[in-house]
């Protein structure tokens, strides 16, 4: 059984420690202490006010289910303190500086970096990107404006632009444009698109390369306490954690 720390306390904190997957959760951290509390409730995992309390507790990895500062903020001292990572604010790896300074530590510590797919489907496929190159990359997400604070009554483009660009306009609802980019080694092309009349978190990929032609379109409920987030990202935390450890590696 995989033994976890997890960092940030809220909605897809909620569904983590609720599903009955075999995760055991050993200890709780939020820079709000008071969504740690709520959680060590529900789940028995104890919760602490100091993210270095929290880290010297005994388990294997950290799961950050928090943001793109909190992952600039304490990524590094987990990998220093022996433990692997989980990154669900993949946003913060647009960065490339930042990115090139965890990879180092985490080799220096002999330590690992899991990026879940998060909100979309078919980044194994996309990976081949690295090995082939792509021509074209494109990602299309729309979402209620409401999930974004926006006020808009009819379908509008509200930003079209590079993936490093998009993340550091939309930091909390957009961590998929860097998943991808990540994956298939090139920057996405970015369109987000608000809509009032769909209820559903929607990201269309298009890719292009030697291989042919890769098209995805996933359709996501949003979680019921965060309408910005996708259900399918808790889940797919959970499903990296399940299969950490089974014999049988499915995918690339």
């Amino acid at each position: 059984m995989v033994s976890i720390g997890l960092l940030g306390c809220g909605n897809i904190g909620r569904v983590i420690a609720g599903s009955d997957a075999g995760i055991d959760i050993r200890a709780l951290f939020d820079r709000i202490p008071e969504k740690a509390h709520e959680l060590s409730r529900q789940s028995g995992a104890p919760a602490f006010a100091e993210f270095s309390s929290f880290i010297r507790e005994d388990y294997n990895l950290v799961v950050e289910a928090a943001s793109v500062e909190a992952v600039q903020e304490y990524a590094e001292e987990v990998l220093r303190c022996g433990k692997d990572l989980v990154v669900l604010s993949a946003g913060a790896l647009a960065d490339p500086d930042f990115r090139r300074q965890l990879i180092e530590t985490a080799r220096a510590q002999k330590r690992r970096i899991y990026v879940p797919s998060g909100a979309i489907a078919g980044l194994d496929s996309l990976k081949v990107g690295q090995i082939v190159g792509m021509d074209t990359l494109i990602l299309r997400t729309t979402k209620n404006p409401a999930s974004l604070n926006l006020k808009i009554k009819e379908r509008k483009l509200i930003f079209q632009g590079k993936a490093h660009d998009c993340i550091r306009e939309f930091p909390r609802n957009i961590n998929v444009a860097v998943a991808l980019s990540l994956a298939a080694g090139r920057d996405a092309d970015v369109e987000i698109w608000v809509d009032p009349a769909t209820d559903r978190n929607i990201h269309e990929v298009y890719a292009r390369g030697r291989f042919g032609e890769i098209t995805i379109k996933v359709s996501n409920v949003p979680s019921p306490d965060n309408p910005a987030t996708s259900y399918l990202a808790a889940l797919s935390i959970l499903a990296l954690l399940k299969n950490m450890e089974s014999p049988l590696v499915i995918g690339t």
